[in-house]
């Protein structure tokens, strides 16, 4: 049987008791993946040095470039379209608090990653920007850069479930030990 054939049964078999901690851990994060590669959470956590734009992941408008600290270069700085609130006009820049790119240094990038790569990129603080399991949980509860997603102004839809369920599932993950892989 392939491995896309058994992980669509795993994914579609309701979590019991006398599955293992790890097997309902990284459960969690394979739902919880369906945000982290949703546009929203996407189209900044990008490989290379311009951000994405869209549902389609279009390149960025005016040739942004990440910068040396992921706010843009001296030139053209995010904050100067991306404010505190969403423009109001339809598909106008998005606002949050300190709008940016992950830096340079700890890209935290996520295209093309698989589940299991993407749940270790994300656990490994060599490559999230150094957070603990407690800072990541928080990252994914409080950041207003994540809260923005399920507020992502006019033309833009959210993630494909509630930010509540996805916080706990990013918690369920944690706490059942951060596994990555079932």
């Amino acid at each position: 049987m392939s491995v896309f054939i058994m992980t669509l049964i795993l994914r579609l078999l309701p979590v019991t008791p006398i599955q293992s901690d790890s097997f309902t851990s990284f459960q969690a994060f394979q739902r919880a993946a369906t945000v982290l590669r949703h546009p929203r959470c996407i189209n900044c956590h990008v490989p290379g040095d311009a951000p994405q734009f869209g549902s389609a992941g279009e390149a960025h408008a005016m040739r942004v470039k990440r910068g040396l600290d992921g706010g843009g270069t001296p030139v053209m700085r995010c904050n100067t379209c991306h404010q505190e609130t969403n423009a109001e006009v339809l598909h106008g820049p998005p606002g949050s608090k300190e709008w940016r790119l992950p830096s340079p240094r700890v890209r935290m990038a996520w295209v093309g990653l698989n589940d299991q790569q993407l749940c270790r990129t994300i656990i490994d603080p060599k490559t999230n920007g150094g957070m603990s399991r407690d800072t990541i949980t928080h990252h994914m509860e409080t950041d207003p850069r994540v809260l923005w997603a399920w507020n992502p102004g006019p033309g833009r839809e959210s993630p494909p479930m509630s930010q509540r369920e996805f916080v706990a599932l990013i918690r369920t993950w944690i706490e059942k030990g951060a596994a990555c892989a079932p």
